[in-house]
C-alpha cells in the first residue's frame, strides 16, 4: 500500500481541542492525510476562553521544523505565524492569526509587518478574516466588494491567492471571497445560528492544506473545504459551556 500524503501544521496547542494543532491534526486525519506538527505555543484554554499561555522558544520551533522537513517531507503545509524559508515548504497556506474572536489584536506591529512583508509573499494561499484583512491592507473590509479589493491587494503583494473569510459579515449569508490571480470566486452559504464555532479558521485552513496535499487544485480545494466546514458547524457536538468545537467527523 502506498504511504499517505504528509501535511504539516505550524501552530499553537489548544488544550480544549477545538482549534490550533489539535483541530489541524483532526482535520488532516479526516482527509486521510498523515499529520505532522510544529508547536509554537502552549495554551490553557477551553470553550470559555484562554486562561494562560507560554511561547515555545524560537530555537525549539526551528528544531521541530528541521526535524519534520528532513525526514517526513510534507506535501503541503500551513502556518498561523511563521515558516522557515530554507525548507521552501510548498504549497503553503498562511492563516494569519492576528485577531481573537473578541476582536483583540494578538500580534505586535512589528510582527504584523513581518507577516505582511515576509510571509505573505511565500503563501500559496492566505486566509484572513475581515478584521485581519483590514489590518493587512489598511482599509475597511465590510462588504463583498471590499473583500475582493483586499484579496487583490494581498495577491499583488506576492500571495498566489487570497481567501477573505466573511463569517462576520452582517446578514443571513456567510460569504467567502477567493481571489486567485485574475479570477474571483464567491462562496455563499446559509448563516447558521450557533455558538459552536471555535476553531473554524484553523479547521478551514487545515482542510484546504489536506486537500492540496492529496493533489487537488487550489480553487477546488478551497470550495470543498468551505463546504465541509459548513457541515462541521451544522453538526457540531455541542460540547462545553462556551463556544464549542466543530464536528471533525462530519462527512
Amino acid at each position: 500500500m502506498a504511504p499517505p500524503p504528509i501535511a504539516l501544521t505550524i501552530a499553537g496547542s489548544d488544550s480544549g481541542g477545538g482549534a490550533g494543532i489539535q483541530a489541524d491534526l483532526k482535520t488532516f486525519h479526516h482527509f486521510r492525510v498523515f499529520g505532522t506538527s510544529v508547536i509554537t505555543a502552549v495554551t490553557a484554554q477551553n470553550t470559555r476562553g484562554v486562561q494562560g499561555w507560554v511561547a515555545v522558544p524560537v530555537s525549539m520551533i526551528e528544531a521541530q521544523i528541521d526535524s519534520v522537513a528532513g525526514d517526513l517531507r510534507p506535501a503541503a503545509a500551513k502556518t498561523g505565524m511563521l515558516a522557515i524559508r530554507r525548507h521552501a515548504l510548498a504549497p503553503l497556506v498562511v492563516d494569519p492569526v492576528m485577531v481573537s474572536a473578541s476582536g483583540a489584536a494578538l500580534l505586535e506591529r512589528s510582527a504584523i509587518a513581518a507577516l505582511r512583508d515576509v510571509l505573505i509573499p511565500l503563501a500559496t494561499l492566505v486566509t484572513p478574516n475581515l478584521d485581519e484583512a483590514e489590518m493587512l491592507v489598511g482599509e475597511t473590509v465590510r462588504d463583498v466588494d471590499a473583500m475582493e479589493r483586499a484579496g487583490r491587494v494581498l495577491v499583488a503583494r506576492g500571495a498566489t491567492a487570497a481567501l477573505i473569510k466573511g463569517g462576520h459579515l452582517v446578514g443571513d449569508a456567510a460569504i467567502d471571497v477567493l481571489v486567485h490571480g485574475d479570477n474571483v470566486s464567491v462562496f455563499t452559504h446559509r448563516r447558521l445560528d450557533t455558538r459552536h464555532t471555535h476553531g473554524t479558521g484553523c479547521t478551514l485552513s487545515s482542510a484546504i492544506t489536506a486537500l492540496l496535499a492529496v493533489g487537488n487544485e487550489l480553487d477546488r480545494a478551497v470550495e470543498q473545504a468551505i463546504d465541509w466546514v459548513h457541515r462541521a458547524i451544522a453538526t457540531a457536538p455541542a460540547l462545553g459551556g462556551g463556544h464549542g468545537p466543530l464536528n471533525h467527523w462530519a462527512e
